[in-house]
């Protein structure tokens, strides 16, 4: 079906531009004319993809036309809002002129051109695919479809409030420990490059044969002071070849499945990957849409290259007339919580509400799980760079101490 270009005016006297899909130049004025537009030109235009609106602001630069989660979050919430008591179109230009970081206003103002033009709201949101996600896009089409579009924002946005909320809660578990770990690591190294050596400087003159433990502290020094820049360059390459070596397929799934046959890393990604596809395919269901379909979208996010092929595996397992517990237990990476809430959502008729139920329960057992490990890992690794602080200090007392010993004697 050819793209129709037209210049016509509202209601209003406002002049409109845009492009219109129809079969004939008369089925494109029809339409445009259903919208109360008065066509003043209309000529077949590009068969390609539409050009950017002239409504839309020209010459946006190609880099950083993008939403962030959290402005994706927050555009979805606000969309949800006004959508159900203003008009659709409304709703986007508000929220488009209330926008303060330019790149959002254009992609903003991009896809409230489209609604204008008289697009779909999905058709519009598939001029950004950098800001709309194809699973997000579909879900956005399935209530345009049943005409339950303001319902579907409103669960959209639920599900993107609390996917943020639990990549909130990962950040913050794993940021105090990796800041305490870089510290630790930087108070030793700064012992041991500038304290050691000006105290060790002392006993240069005494003539005795110093402690083994301070010989191995005073070797591990003079290798810092002196080979630090070797050391590093050997960190950064075994760094670049761990980046080109996670570029290769096999090694970056043996490294994936490595990851989940850690004890505790692996049940954090497997219980966090489980809560996010439960709550995911929960949103779906309730919201209509094809199950096969939004798995299918799903499995192109996950990282984790293991996850990602037991997805697939399920999509694969649906896909041949198998159901999705069956599917879950197959594939032998889920919590059997999941497997069983699937089942008897699956039995019972109400799988979306088991599988919501599902996730907030995955979800209370990620904060309990991550509650305790901070608390193990904290004093660990306090206790840790305490150990090593005292041999420091151990290695610089006992010289000290057999001087003390000779003068005595």
């Amino acid at each position: 079906m050819p793209n129709y270009d037209y210049v016509a005016l509202d209601t209003g006297g406002r002049e409109r531009r845009g492009s219109v899909r129809a079969d004939t130049p008369n089925e494109g004025r029809a339409k445009l004319e259903a919208r109360k537009l008065y066509v003043v030109r209309i000529e077949q235009g590009s068969e390609t993809a539409p050009a950017p609106s002239l409504l839309s602001r020209a010459g946006a630069p190609a880099l950083k036309r993008r939403l962030s989660a959290k402005q994706l979050t927050l555009f979805t919430r606000q969309v949800a809002t006004l959508a159900q008591v203003a008009p659709l179109e409304e709703a986007l230009r508000t929220i488009a002129r209330q926008a303060e970081q330019p790149h959002v206003r254009r992609v903003l103002e991009n896809v409230h051109a489209g609604v204008v033009e008289g697009r779909r709201l999905s058709d519009s949101m598939a001029r950004e695919p950098r800001s709309f996600p194809p699973l997000y896009r579909a879900m956005v089409a399935a209530g345009e479809s049943s005409g339950s579009l303001p319902t579907i924002l409103d669960r959209l946005s639920d599900l993107l409030e609390r996917q943020a909320a639990v990549r909130a809660k990962v950040m913050t578990a794993l940021a105090y420990p990796t800041i305490l770990a870089l510290v630790a690591v930087g108070v030793v190294f700064a012992l041991m490059v500038f304290v050691v050596p000006q105290v060790v400087a002392q006993f240069d003159s005494v003539g005795q044969d110093l402690p083994l433990l301070t010989r191995i502290v005073i070797g591990i020094s003079n290798f810092l002071r002196n080979w630090w820049w070797a050391l590093a360059i050997l960190i950064a390459g075994l760094g670049v070849l761990g980046w080109r070596g996670l570029r290769e397929p096999h090694i970056r799934m043996a490294v994936d499945r490595s990851i989940l046959r850690i004890p505790l890393i692996g049940r954090l990604v497997r219980d966090l990957h489980a809560a996010r596809m439960a709550r995911t395919l929960s949103t779906m269901v309730s919201s209509r849409l094809p199950l096969l379909e939004g798995l299918t979208l799903t499995t192109g996010t996950i990282h984790n290259r293991a996850l990602r092929a037991a997805s697939a595996d399920i999509v694969e397992a649906i896909r041949g007339g198998g159901s999705l517990s069956v599917a879950l237990r197959r594939a032998g990476v889920f919590p059997p919580l999941l497997v069983y809430m699937t089942a008897s959502g699956e039995a019972a008729g109400k799988l979306d509400i088991m599988l919501e139920r599902a996730a907030d329960y995955l979800e209370r057992e990620f904060d309990a799980f991550t509650s305790a490990a901070l608390s193990l890992l904290e004093p660990a690794i306090i206790v840790l760079m305490g150990g090593i602080v005292a041999i420091i200090v151990l290695s610089i007392l006992l010289p000290i101490l057999q001087l003390d010993t000779l003068a005595g004697a």
